[in-house]
């Protein structure tokens, strides 16, 4: 029975997410879709830290672009929002292949202080090119359509939205990571020098693996502007990536899986601590700490 509930977990994962809204009020569905949002961000990032060896620190700026995508798109074109979301992908990963290959020509610490270099420098430009992003202030309004007979106002809708690409996001990282390319990727982390003697061009390979975490995270912020139906400057800041950046490593670099759990479990205790004093994230952190120092390769590190 425990082997069969360990071979098959991910069925029984994806029937409970498909069963959880019926479930659940109308606060806590929302909570979940924010948590499979985040889970995107945090794969695309996982795929970079924990199969390629890239660090990034700046991984928020292509979720915010594909959050500003789709609102500047819906508002100053008045595109439908539903076609919004593959030009949002698109438009993140062409600026991912461009700012990855220029970062990936560094390594080490150099490389995570581009990144987030670049993330600073696309967050000045929202804060300041207001007439277009908003500023600080953000933009929003656009109005949500109908998908059928649904509403994408009402909760539940909004969740069984959401909930397919989290669903194919999963499941096409999985098979990449199984696939030629994902063992080369992890060559790559394991030995750049002895991938170079065998003959593979790394530099490109890395630009590939960074074009597709910008592509989901795109992605993500492109369903977090949907969800949120608002978005500002904040979502560029670099702190977002590092929020991601703990989530990763509570979970399990490396595991897929850990990551999207280190992101439940990081907006549970968020939401949670919040409502009882403002130093949540003193709480937070100590758990943090208390991961790092108890389970240092995460919470289902030992997968890997």
């Amino acid at each position: 029975m425990v082997e069969a509930l360990r071979r098959h977990w991910h069925w029984l994962a994806l029937a409970l997410l498909i069963a959880a809204p019926p479930l659940l009020g109308r606060y806590a569905t929302g909570l979940l879709s924010e948590i499979l949002i985040t889970g995107i961000f945090v794969l695309s990032l996982d795929l970079l830290i924990g199969f390629t060896g890239l660090i990034s620190f700046g991984h928020a700026l292509f979720f915010g672009l594909g959050a500003y995508s789709v609102v500047i798109l819906t508002l100053h074109t008045g595109i439908n929002v539903l076609w919004c979301i593959p030009l949002a992908i698109a438009i993140s990963a062409g600026i991912g292949a461009t700012v990855g290959a220029l970062c990936t020509r560094a390594g080490g610490v150099t490389f995570l202080m581009l990144t987030m270099a670049f993330c600073q420098m696309f967050y000045a430009l929202a804060v300041h090119w207001r007439s277009v992003t908003g500023g600080s202030d953000g933009l929003g309004g656009f109005d949500l359509p109908d998908i059928g007979p649904w509403s994408l106002n009402t909760p539940a809708v909004m969740y069984w939205f959401i909930l397919p690409f989290f669903v194919l996001s999963y499941a096409m990282l999985t098979r990449l990571i199984a696939s030629p390319l994902g063992a080369i990727l992890i060559g790559i982390r394991q030995s750049e020098t002895r991938m170079r003697a065998i003959g593979y061009p790394v530099q490109l390979y890395k630009i590939t693996s960074f074009t597709i975490a910008a592509a989901f995270a795109g992605l993500s912020g492109a369903l977090f502007a949907i969800f949120a139906g608002f978005i500002s400057s904040d979502v560029l800041y670099w702190t977002r990536s590092g929020e991601a950046l703990v989530m990763v490593v509570l979970g399990g670099i490396g595991t897929l899986s850990g990551p999207v759990l280190g992101a439940a479990i990081f907006l549970l205790a968020k939401n949670l601590v919040s409502s009882y004093t403002h130093h949540w994230l003193l709480v937070v952190g100590a758990c943090f700490v208390a991961s790092v120092l108890f389970r240092p390769r995460g919470l289902l590190g030992r997968r890997r």
